[in-house]
Parts: C-alpha cells; sequence; structure tokens
C-alpha cells in the first residue's frame, strides 16, 4: 500500500500521473482526472453537460456523465488498451466538471453552454463533452467553428437529426439540420454511420445506414469514413443508440439493429487520420441501463477519443 493514493481527482500533483485508486472507492472524476477550472497547460479537457430537457421520448440523460464518469474508474490504472501505453504520461487531461445549468430556463441554456466551451476552446485544449442529450451537441459545435470555421461532422447515431425546427427550438432531432442551414458544418464532407431510422432530408450528408455497417468490415466502415471527410478539420459526436439495445440499452430512445461495442470501437481505433477538432459523447440514460452497459461502452468510446487525441499530439511533438 506504500505507493497506493486515493482521492486522486483532487490529490494528484501532477496531470499526467497516473491514478492507483481502488477501481471501487475514490472521487469518481473522468479517469481520476484532476477536478480543476485551471486551463493552463492543458491538453484536452473532459466536461459534463447534464442537459435532457430537449429529448423526444425518455429522458434521464441529463444524469449520463455521472453514470461514464463512475464507469470510467476502472480504465486507469494500466495501460490503456487498445493503444499500450498509459494516456496520461505525455498528455495533460483534467475533468472540468459539468456545465452549470438553470433548469427553470432552458431558452438560456444554448448561450450558457457554448459560451463556456468557447471559454475552453479559447485556451487551446481539446475538449471531449460528455451528455446530455443530443441537443448538447450545436451549441458546443458552434462554438468549435467559431475557432476553426466550418466543420465536418463525424456522427454515430441511429438517428440523423435533420428534422426541421423553428429558431429558438430546443430540440434533440433537429441539431444537424440547423448546423448545415447556418453554416456550422461542411455537408459534403460530413458523414453518418449506423442510421437506422428515416427523416424528410439528408441534407446532402452521406450516410451509412444500419444495415451497411452489419454488412462491412471496421476497417471497410473507417476507410469510408476517412476517405470521405479527407483532411478537413472535423468534429466526432457518438450518439450511445449508434450501438444495439443489446450493447446499450440505457438510451433514450433505442433502436434495434445497430452494431456492437466491439465493432464500433474497432471503427474508433482506425480513425486516427483524421483531423479532430472536438468530440462528444451522447444520449447516455442511466435510468434504462443494466449493470453499467451502456455506461461502460460510452466510458469507452470517450476514452477512445482521448487515445485518438493521444496519438495526434505524439505526431506533432
Amino acid at each position: 500500500m506504500a505507493n497506493k493514493t486515493i482521492d486522486h481527482a483532487v490529490t494528484a500533483k501532477s496531470l499526467k500521473s497516473a491514478a492507483s485508486d481502488p477501481t471501487h472507492a475514490g472521487i469518481l472524476s473522468f479517469m481520476r482526472r484532476r477536478y480543476t477550472k485551471n486551463l493552463k497547460d492543458v491538453d484536452a479537457v473532459v466536461w459534463g453537460i447534464p442537459f435532457d430537457a430537449a429529448t423526444s421520448n425518455r429522458p434521464g440523460a441529463r444524469f449520463g456523465p455521472q453514470a461514464i464518469r463512475r464507469a470510467s474508474a476502472i480504465m486507469d490504472n494500466d495501460p490503456q488498451y487498445p493503444f499500450q501505453q498509459d494516456l496520461f504520461e505525455n498528455m495533460a487531461v483534467i475533468d472540468y466538471g459539468d456545465c452549470l445549468l438553470d433548469y427553470g430556463n432552458h431558452q438560456k441554456t444554448p448561450a450558457t453552454i457554448e459560451r463556456e466551451a468557447a471559454k475552453i476552446l479559447k485556451s487551446g485544449a481539446f475538449l471531449l463533452t460528455l451528455g446530455g442529450d443530443h441537443f448538447v451537441t450545436w451549441p458546443v459545435l458552434k462554438a468549435h467553428a467559431a475557432l476553426h470555421g466550418p466543420l465536418s461532422l463525424v456522427q454515430f447515431d441511429a438517428h440523423q437529426d435533420t428534422w426541421p425546427d423553428e429558431k429558438g427550438r430546443i430540440d434533440h432531432g433537429s441539431f444537424v439540420a440547423r448546423a448545415v442551414r447556418d453554416g456550422v458544418i461542411d455537408p459534403e464532407t460530413s458523414i453518418q454511420i449506423g442510421i437506422r431510422t428515416h427523416a424528410p432530408e439528408d441534407c446532402g450528408i452521406r450516410i451509412v445506414y444500419g444495415y451497411e455497417v452489419e454488412e462491412m468490415s471496421a476497417s471497410e466502415i473507417a476507410d469510408a469514413i476517412v476517405r470521405h471527410v479527407g483532411d478537413k478539420p472535423c468534429y466526432l459526436t457518438f450518439d450511445i443508440d449508434c450501438l444495439d439495445p443489446a450493447y446499450a440499452p440505457g438510451t433514450g430512445t433505442p433502436v434495434s439493429g445497430g452494431p456492437s461495442s466491439a465493432k464500433i470501437l474497432s471503427v474508433l481505433r482506425h480513425l486516427g487520420a483524421l483531423h479532430i477538432k472536438g468530440a462528444d459523447v451522447v444520449e447516455v440514460a442511466p435510468a434504462y441501463d443494466h449493470a453499467d452497459i451502456t455506461a461502460i461502452a460510452g466510458s469507452t468510446i470517450a476514452m477512445y477519443m482521448l487515445g485518438l487525441h493521444a496519438g495526434w499530439l505524439a505526431e506533432r511533438r
């Protein structure tokens, strides 16, 4: 026990140190990263947005950030698979906590999220956001586009989220159409993977439907993504309902016929060539989960996103 620590999220002396907390104890930041609002010398920020007032079916994704953090505790102590390294040895990552939102005044929510996201991005850090329902991607996307210009969207989802809406509407099923309309994303270099529903329009975005995902190998899917996006700056958003409900029952709008977590994680592993400017994992709703199946999938996907960023940093240092 001489070299063991506890509550690494607040006692860590370095942003690049691994934790040794017991997996069943200690303060639960994302992968035991230090809880802090200090953005100095930070490579990546993990940030929660506990919001689900835009859901069209089952609510509960406001508890997603908590669930993902809890499930992530098991992944810190050892070198992270499949990256064969301690991701935090050369990458300074913090848990910035959650966005403070007024639950009684949802019209202020988009601006609040966008403003805080912009503050984080101004530091130069990579932002990994934990939702929350998929509406939260809209203001976060706006903050990224304000910094980088129009982005290519790489969206893992069972739904296109291109339903029409009116200005000011808060809806998790229309943010993609709004992003295209407002020039926040470039539809010609954007792609959606795992779609298993139909919306009135595709907004010119390339769709890889669920049945195609089933028939393609993970490397074929990844190759299709990389070839379509090319070297354009992109934003990676992962709605957990992209996965089949067998692998992610804890979500608000589950759709049968999706891929396994193993297959999609293999796809993510092959996306190192993308120029990813930001990422999120959304729609984890733990009230409908069983044995943390969905939370474990969500936290692992988030860890892979950090792994991709670690690879990008390594190439540039």
